[in-house]
């Protein structure tokens, strides 16, 4: 669950920029209202219109992203780069999973994939009709963001990358 009070104490660091906050990030999206629909009916998330090509999304946080309508200049993005949204039980993960079949064609949704066990949560990755995606997750230890912080780096950065997760999502990454 999420805890009470979502502000955490960051160690001090010697960073140039000294943010209080990471506040907010950005998608695309080709139809504002379709994609309010998708967002507020299927994901349950709060909508409000701040600019004539914008809205700010928001859910149970002071973080939020703007969806900006760009039409057909929309540029899709792959599975890596999804937006999580989190649920209590893998029984609500099932049933979100269900639903996204169940109302694919309402709202437009491009791909639901399997749900599964990976990365320590279990959950399934869909695409919304903006080439968006989005993995709807149970994490069975509570809230993840606290554990993943509290646990540090399980890696060093001198660690070499693997292809584990594009090869176990079937994703095909380009490297420059």
């Amino acid at each position: 669950m999420l805890p009470t009070n979502c502000r955490v104490r960051t160690p001090a660091r010697e960073s140039i920029v000294k943010p209080f906050c990471l506040s907010h990030g950005t998608l695309e999206c080709y139809d504002m209202r379709k994609t309010r629909l998708f967002y507020e009916e299927f994901l349950g998330l709060e909508c409000v219109r701040h600019g004539k090509p914008a809205m700010a999304v928001r859910l149970a946080q002071r973080f939020h992203i703007v969806c900006v309508e760009v039409g057909e200049q929309l540029k899709p993005v792959n599975l890596l780069n999804h937006w999580g949204v989190d649920v209590s039980t893998r029984k609500e993960v099932d049933d979100a999973h269900a639903n996204a079949l169940k109302h694919q064609e309402k709202y437009g949704i491009r791909k639901v994939l399997p749900t599964k066990d990976n990365h320590g949560v279990y959950s399934f990755y869909m695409e919304d009709l903006d080439h968006n995606w989005w993995e709807v997750q149970c994490y069975d230890n509570g809230f993840q963001h606290d554990d993943m912080f509290d646990f540090g780096d399980r890696f060093a950065m001198e660690d070499g990358r693997t292809f584990e997760a594009e090869e176990e999502l079937d994703i095909r990454v380009v490297t420059p």
